[in-house]
């Protein structure tokens, strides 16, 4: 992969997200706006309203809590937890973007993780506050008062949070975020995407995933911009506000997984709908599927979405979530030669497997990496990534393995963990190293058969199906779960007749068993990506 064109400017590492944001604090523009579909109603701060309620909230904590303690954003998507989040960097403490619970599950994983980083202080809003556990330091941030305190000095190698990841594949772990990597990469983010003061970032993305923190709530203020958010639920429980969302104001950078998409495209287009505005529409954070692309261009191209403004990207919350992006030139793609690779070489090839490029890297080094020494184009490694946005480790624990690699005598890298190779100049995720699944001496990357899988009939919910290896008294194999769509009334023989068949055909491979679940039976990470270890434990005993 050529080497990036452009570096983080040193300048710009130097100057935190807060004291960007108290740059602005005279300014009487809009910053935030909360689309509340519940109640029917906006809610907007400006710069100046913003920048006051976080010296409050700011007051506060320096007040309760002591220099370098963590401290819990236990709220919903609302106004009040971008106040809570940079209320916590202005008064120089460690936050943890979370969420109040609204299940079981997600207690007992909140549980798991407020031990694991030991925030004494809890941030709220009075809306959310009820749905919260009991505990002796909460704060919430919508009923504070008085004068507030200036911003506390910091270093860029400081810690100014704890990105949780959302435990697709492992159990989850606090990568430490310093001030320098949101810097750098909201800086990546601007370059890559074109986000400026005219820009509004759009969208839905819980504020606690790595995506929804850096694209609505901190490159807007690095930026200069403005950001207009609603609930995920609301846009689950119909796509179209989304689509509205983007309609509706100027010059949209928005981000979203694929499936969203996917979701968007099935809810379709009203007649006065308008997207010619949309700028961006960043699609990462689960692999991307040709067809997707496809189907929403095919949908949304005539209410003038253009094709190029669709960008399939690749990050991760370890990389302050940036690594790379397609450009300017928008999707673009390759067909390769499936058994080769699957043995690690990228070779194009008529009716094979298509995948979509995630582009180049902006302002970092990106390597494929195999048995410590990068790999030559076209060759399938490890990748991995060095820059200012690399987090420092994950919280309270050692992982020089993960983010102290060397290569080449240079120091610094990230093993993310995934796979790709280099094509033609641009990235292509192949995979990830853990999920794996080896039968017979092939390799198999379960995303490729679960993408054969969700195709195979229309009873199966396209972004709901895991695939994993399974062992038993005939060794190595492969199984495929997959979510229903409710009320589809297909008989459970075809649909798994019409799985075993299409992953027969497009990987010439026999499945180990399908099992169909009802819509929801499929574990999902935080994020809404199904966690396929969580699926591999409940159901790898499952046969039928």
């Amino acid at each position: 992969m050529p080497r990036p064109p452009v570096t983080v400017p040193e300048a710009v590492l130097r100057v935190s997200i807060v004291e960007r944001l108290f740059a602005r604090a005279d300014d009487d523009r809009p910053l935030f706006t909360h689309q509340d579909h519940t109640r029917g109603a906006e809610h907007t701060l400006t710069w100046a309203q913003f920048a006051a309620r976080v010296r409050v909230v700011a007051g506060e904590l320096r007040r309760t809590a002591e220099p370098g303690e963590r401290v819990a954003v236990l709220a919903g998507q609302e106004l009040a937890y971008p106040v809570a989040f940079f209320g916590a960097l202005a008064a120089g403490l460690v936050a943890v973007p979370l969420m109040a619970p609204a299940t079981r599950a997600q207690a007992d994983r909140l549980a798991g993780v407020l031990a694991d980083c030991g925030a004494r202080v809890w941030l709220t809003s009075s809306a959310a506050a009820a749905r919260l556990p009991a505990h002796e330091h909460v704060v919430v941030v919508d009923e504070l008062t008085g004068p507030g305190a200036d911003p506390v000095p910091v270093a860029p190698e400081d810690p100014a949070y704890l990105q949780y990841t959302s435990g697709s594949t492992r159990e989850p772990a606090g990568a430490v975020i310093p001030h320098r990597a949101i810097v750098a990469a909201c800086w990546q983010g601007s370059r890559a995407y074109a986000v400026d003061e005219g820009t509004t970032c759009a969208g839905w993305i819980p504020f606690f995933h790595d995506m929804g923190l850096i694209q609505l709530l901190c490159l807007p203020v690095f930026a200069g911009a403005r950001a207009v958010f609603m609930a995920p639920a609301e846009f689950v429980h119909r796509p179209r506000r989304w689509l509205r969302q983007l309609a509706d104001h100027p010059a949209v950078f928005t981000a979203a997984p694929n499936f969203a998409y996917d979701l968007a495209a099935d809810a379709g287009a009203d007649d006065d709908l308008d997207l010619s505005d949309v700028r961006v529409a960043l699609n990462g954070s689960e692999p991307v599927r040709p067809r997707t692309i496809e189907r929403f261009q095919e949908v949304f191209g005539p209410r003038g979405f253009r094709r190029a403004a669709h960008r399939p990207s690749y990050g991760l919350a370890e990389a302050t979530v940036y690594v790379a992006s397609a450009g300017p030139e928008g999707p673009r793609g390759a067909v390769f030669d499936r058994e080769a690779l699957a043995q690690g070489r990228a070779v194009e090839t008529a009716g094979g497997q298509e995948l979509v490029s995630v582009g180049r890297p902006v302002g970092q080094l990106v390597r494929i990496v195999r048995d410590g020494r990068e790999q030559p184009e076209g060759a399938v490694g490890e990748i991995w990534v060095r820059g200012p946005n690399v987090a420092t480790g994950y919280w309270g624990r050692g992982d020089a393995a993960a983010f102290g690699a060397t290569l080449d005598g240079l120091g610094g890298w990230l093993r993310t963990g995934d796979l790709g190779v280099v094509h033609r100049g641009d990235l292509y995720v192949t995979g990830r190293l853990k999920d794996l699944i080896v039968i017979d001496g092939r390799n198999f990357h379960p995303q490729d058969i679960e993408a054969a899988a969700g195709e195979a009939h229309p009873a199966i919910r396209r972004d709901r199906v895991a695939a994993f290896g399974v062992t038993d008294e005939r060794g190595e194999g492969a199984m495929v779960v997959a979510e229903c769509v409710r009320d589809a009334g297909a008989d459970v023989k075809e649909v798994t007749r019409a799985v075993l068949r299409a992953v027969s055909r497009e990987h010439d491979l026999t499945l180990r068993a399908v099992h169909l679940v009802p819509s929801g039976g499929l574990p999902r990470t935080s994020s809404g990506k199904v966690a396929r270890s969580a699926a591999r434990a409940r159901y790898g005993g499952a046969r039928g």
